[in-house]
C-alpha cells in the first residue's frame, strides 16, 4: 500500500488533514460507502460526484468531501482519467489487509479476554444466534453484516479504541474484496469457529482465544474465491 493508503488507516480524529464533517456530507459519506461496500458501485467504476449529488438532493460540496474521505480511507483511488473510481484489491493487497487485521484481532482478543464484561459476552452469543438465523433464512448480506459485528464488538469489548476503529475501515476493505466471490464453504463452520472464539474469551483463556482466532481468520480468507467472469 502507498502512503496515502496507510494514512487511510488513521483514525481521522488523530489526522491533522481531517475535514469537517457537516452533516450533509456525514450523509453523503454514509450513502456512497454504503453503496461501495453493497456492490452497487462495482470495482474500477467511477463515481460521479454530480449524480450522487442530484440523487440526494444536495449540492456537490458535502459530495465532493465525502468522496475526499473516502479516498483517504482507502475505499476510492484515482483512476487513469484523474476521475475517482471504487479501488480494486491484488493478491498482495488482500494478503497484507489479512495480516494487519489479524495482527489488530489478536490485540483485541488478547486484551477482551481480560476487560470484556459479561454483559458484552451475552451480546455476542445473541449475535451467534442471528446469524443462524440468517443461514436459516438464506440472507448472505445479513450473514455478512453480523459477522462484521462480532468482531468489532470484541474489538469494543476490548476497551482500544483506536484498534476498533482502524479495524472497521479493514472490515470495508474486506467487505469490498469479497465483491464478485463465490462462498465455498458451510457458514456454519464459521459459526462454530465464532462460538470458539467466544468460549475462550468467557473462560479468560487468551491462547485458546488467539488459537482460535488464528484459525478462523485464515479459513475465512479462503471462504470466497472469484466467479467464472472474475
Amino acid at each position: 500500500m502507498s502512503a496515502d493508503d496507510v494514512a487511510g488507516l488513521i483514525p481521522r480524529g488523530l489526522r491533522d488533514d481531517a475535514p469537517s464533517r457537516g452533516k450533509l456530507t456525514d450523509r453523503a459519506y454514509q450513502h456512497i460507502r454504503l453503496a461501495i461496500l453493497q456492490g452497487r458501485y462495482a470495482v474500477g467504476s467511477a463515481v460521479a460526484e454530480g449524480a450522487i449529488a442530484g440523487e440526494l438532493g444536495i449540492s456537490k460540496t458535502p459530495v465532493r468531501q465525502a468522496l475526499q474521505m473516502l479516498s483517504r480511507e482507502g475505499l476510492l483511488e484515482v483512476g487513469k482519467r484523474r476521475q475517482l473510481i471504487v479501488r480494486g484489491f491484488t493478491p498482495e493487497h488482500r494478503e497484507e489487509i489479512l495480516e494487519i487485521r489479524e495482527a489488530l484481532e489478536n490485540i483485541a482478543v488478547n486484551r477482551a479476554c481480560v476487560r470484556m464484561s459479561v454483559d458484552d459476552i451475552d451480546y455476542l452469543r445473541i449475535l451467534v444466534m442471528r446469524q443462524r438465523r440468517a443461514i436459516d433464512a438464506n440472507d448472505d448480506d445479513r450473514f455478512v453484516e453480523l459477522d462484521e459485528e462480532f468482531h468489532l464488538r470484541i474489538a469494543e469489548g476490548s476497551g482500544l479504541a483506536i484498534v476498533t476503529r482502524i479495524l472497521g475501515q479493514l472490515r470495508g476493505f474486506v467487505r469490498v474484496m469479497r465483491l464478485g466471490s463465490t462462498r465455498v464453504r458451510d457458514a456454519r463452520s464459521a459459526i462454530e469457529e465464532h462460538e470458539a472464539i467466544l468460549e475462550a474469551i468467557e473462560a479468560r483463556d487468551a491462547a485458546a482465544a488467539t488459537a482460535a482466532l488464528h484459525l478462523h481468520l485464515r479459513k475465512s480468507s479462503n471462504v470466497e474465491r472469484p466467479g467464472a467472469d472474475g
